[in-house]
């Protein structure tokens, strides 16, 4: 498909349609689109569902899905045809901001809004239309350049002439070397920023901390944010499996990663993305040469030229000041190496101090030459210098705040973190957090949060070591740990306020309220902060503060619940289960072994589980806890129906839904019979099933749980095909799926389109299957391969044209 022919039938589309109107099927923008997107949608599963829907219903909805599948055939139109369905009124118009929570094709969360459907039966053409699929936000993850970027023509070119010789069938990769403090990193996301024409499907950032005091970062971690960016809902536990997903989703896109201050080659070489126009930079102190195998290409960053020095120097600090002591400004720059990071940080000092004389900085510098108490930032004394110069220039509650946070184990800082970490109010902490930003001693990342140069973050941390006490470094890890451990509860108060909620103990009480105030903006602040919560998590255990360690594990069941890291509730659940096992504390236990057994579920790892639960219902029984029991029960019963022991499962879900009957708990019996309908469905009772999910779906209706409803439906309707009545239970599958599209659940979306092509197929409506399943195949595949793998089978064994494949 041409892009400009694209761009002129879309242009027609415009015209005929008008505002929230869509073209009439036989005009000749669609004859266009039909001829434009034939081959295309041979090729590509997701363009032939969302044309084939658009044909059927002809809804100013389906129009907009059929954009977003255009959009990701053909990348150089995603931004016009972002604009183009806010335009139309479309879901594009109300995108929330990057890093809110969002529902979209590739991303969800387990509630369900606008109108629903309630009926017992469905005859005749009843038609339930959800808003067109949400193209995922484009990735803009680069960190801003530097103000006084200076110069760097020639290694720019440099760049460009690597890039144009590196054309073949894997993605380019750069790798850009030289000493810390050098600019790297500002010269990589200059350049990075010119190219950004060339690679429409975004640009994604990770920071592999390869010097960082508490070691490199691991791949894992890194992959898991990517994956992320790009709309994933979940990230596998594992760490091939994580792997093989992000091939998947990068394999037609054409992005551009930034791997900034790697430490190796195998650090970088499990990041690499799949598609061939995309184009991968890796920033290092080493030359990271075993990267020569993958096709890379190197260049290496030296100091800034004299004249650039000079430059970077007067444009910082102010060009007349500079030429009333040209003298002082040259020897500041040889004290400072010609270090662009060095030259900063005693231009900030001039800059700040309007008064101060280039000959007085001049001075302090030199006085300030030679060993400083056996700090070591990779031999560079001049940054050394710049620093102490910088430091000494600091009033005390700033030096206070920045000794602080060099103590605490994140990667970025906002004002809410600083506040606790100092005991000061939110308010002062922001001021401190720009004070520190105007003397670079800290970069601003986006609004209003900020990271540490990984040495000012060496030298911060020097000084907190050399001028806190044992005590006040502990203090201060407290007061993040516990205001971490007050925030994620408040989140978790507002998100699952029928979580039981338990005992939560605070070395430090944290005062004032929580950063949010809405159920989404607090899943937002999680989603956010998960990193930090794990950090806190990891500090807490490490520690010996077991019961903050499982309490914070329990306190983020939010994020684990809605958002779906499988690999951070995998790990979380281990360290916190060992910690409530160390406290001693049985409830917490209890709840570290069912939850943590979850999360093996859904990470893939029955088998795993079966043991988590059996030592929750132990415990349980010993402590006559019922309503614990059941939840053990239920778990097991999970664990083994996935397993592929319907009858074991089933024996289980008996024992959980008496138990909760018992207790009075309708919603957990509701949702056990919902797991007793799938088992005698497996052991081919499907009219017991349906007995069991006809009255799930009606306890879950009238308590309100619409989308757990919408689960129970969608299990009835194919119930009730197996047991002899399709079209009802097609009609069920349908408003299942409406349901789901509400909620934007794109995995159970996923689902139910499989079995109305299950349906579908044993009615012999071999067409109506191709359908369903080809629209599956579409959400499976940017997410799940397993998932997709089935779905490219099923369609194989389809009679008539061949699937795709």
């Amino acid at each position: 498909m041409r892009e400009r022919d694209l761009v002129g039938v879309l242009a027609e589309v415009l015209r005929e349609a008008g505002p929230g109107a869509v073209p009439p099927p036989g005009g000749a923008a669609w004859q266009a689109l039909r001829r434009l997107t034939g081959a295309a949608r041979e090729r590509d599963a997701a363009l032939a569902a969302a044309w084939t829907t658009a044909e059927r219903t002809g809804t100013q909805e389906s129009l907009g899905a059929l954009a977003a599948a255009l959009a990701r055939q053909d990348p150089p139109l995603r931004e016009a045809l972002r604009e183009w369905l806010g335009s139309h009124g479309g879901p594009a118009a109300a995108a929330p901001q990057t890093g809110a929570p969002h529902t979209n094709v590739l991303q969800g969360d387990a509630r369900v809004d606008g109108p629903s459907l309630q009926a017992r039966d469905i005859h005749g053409g009843v038609h339930l239309h959800a808003p067109a699929p949400r193209l995922p936000p484009t990735p803009r993850q680069l960190l801003p350049v530097p103000a006084h970027f200076t110069d760097r023509a020639d290694d720019l070119h440099a760049l460009d002439a690597l890039r144009a010789g590196s054309r073949g069938h894997a993605p380019q990769l750069v790798v850009v070397s030289g000493p810390a403090g050098v600019g790297k990193t500002a010269l990589v996301s200059r350049w990075l920023r010119t190219t950004a024409p060339d690679f429409p499907d975004g640009q994604l950032y990770a920071d592999l901390r390869g010097h960082a005091p508490g070691g490199p970062a691991l791949p894992a971690e890194a992959l898991a944010g990517f994956l992320r960016a790009l709309g994933a809902p979940s990230v596998p536990a594992a760490a091939p499996e994580q792997t093989a997903l992000w091939r998947s989703l990068t394999a037609d896109l054409r992005l551009t990663v930034m791997l900034d201050n790697a430490l190796s080659a195998a650090q970088v070489r499990a990041l690499l993305p799949a598609a061939p126009g995309s184009l991968v930079v890796v920033t290092s102190r080493h030359r990271l040469t075993g990267l020569a195998v993958d096709g890379a290409g190197f260049h290496r960053v030296g100091m800034l030229p004299p004249a650039a020095a000079l430059e970077l120097f007067a444009r910082a600090v102010g060009g007349d000041r500079v030429e009333r002591d040209r003298e002082a400004a040259h020897q500041v720059v040889a004290l400072c190496d010609r270090l662009p990071l060095a030259l900063c940080l005693a231009a900030a000092q001039l800059a700040s101090r309007p008064r101060r004389p280039v000959a007085a900085l001049a001075s302090a510098l030199t006085r300030g030459r030679g060993p400083l108490d056996g700090l070591s930032v990779e031999g560079d004394a001049a940054v050394r210098t710049a620093l102490d110069e910088s430091y000494g220039s600091l009033p005390g509650a700033a030096a206070r705040a920045y000794r602080a946070m060099a103590l605490l184990p994140v990667r970025q800082y906002d004002a809410h973190l600083v506040a606790a970490a100092c005991a000061v109010p939110p308010e002062e902490a922001e001021d401190l957090l720009e004070l520190l930003a105007d003397v670079n001693l800290l970069e601003e990342t986006e609004t209003d949060h900020y990271r540490f140069h990984d040495l000012v973050r060496l030298h911060a941390a020097h000084r907190a070591e050399k001028e806190c006490s044992s005590a006040e470094q502990e203090l201060t890890l407290r007061r993040f740990v516990d205001r971490c451990l007050a925030t994620a509860t408040a989140a978790e108060a507002l998100i699952t306020p029928s979580h039981r909620n338990l005992a939560r103990t605070y070395a430090c009480p944290p005062e004032g309220p929580a950063p949010f105030g809405t159920a989404d903006a607090a899943l937002a602040w999680l989603d956010a902060h998960r990193n930090d919560l794990m950090a806190a998590l990891r500090l807490a255990a490490g520690r010996g503060w077991d019961a903050s360690a499982w309490q914070l594990t329990d306190a983020m069941w939010p994020l684990f619940l809605r958002l779906r890291p499988y690999d951070l509730w995998v790990e979380a659940h281990d360290t916190g289960l060992a910690a409530a096992r160390r406290d001693g504390d049985r409830a917490g236990i209890g709840r570290m072994l069912t939850s943590g057994g979850n999360g093996l579920c859904n990470a893939g790892r029955p088998g795993d589980a079966v043991p988590w639960f059996t030592d929750a219902l132990a415990l349980a029984t010993e402590d006559g806890d019922a309503r614990q029991q059941a939840q053990a029960l239920h778990g097991l019963g999970k664990a083994h129906h996935l397993r592929g022991a319907p009858d074991v499962a089933e024996g289980f879900f008996t024992r959980a839904l008496a138990l909760r009957e018992a207790v009075g708990y309708r919603r957990g019996a509701a949702l056990t019979r919902i797991s007793l309908g799938e088992t005698a469905m497996a052991r081919d009772r499907p009219r017991q099933a349906a007995d069991h999910l006809s009255r799930a779906y009606d306890d879950l209706t009238a308590g309100g749980e619409t989308y757990e409803a919408s689960r129970a439906l969608a299990h009835l309707g194919r119930a009730t095909a197996l047991a002899g009545d399709p079209a009802t239970g097609t009609g069920h599958l349908r408003r299942a799926l409406a349901g789901f599209e509400r909620a934007g659940s794109v995995h159970w979306q996923a689902r139910t389109l499989e079995m109305l092509g299950l349906v579908a197929g044993e009615r012999g409506e071999a067409a109506d299957a191709r359908h369903w399943f080809t629209r599956s195949l579409a959400l499976y595949a940017p997410v799940s391969p397993a998932d997709a793998t089935r779905l490219r089978a099923r369609l194989a064994g389809l009679p008539g044209e061949a699937g795709p494949g």
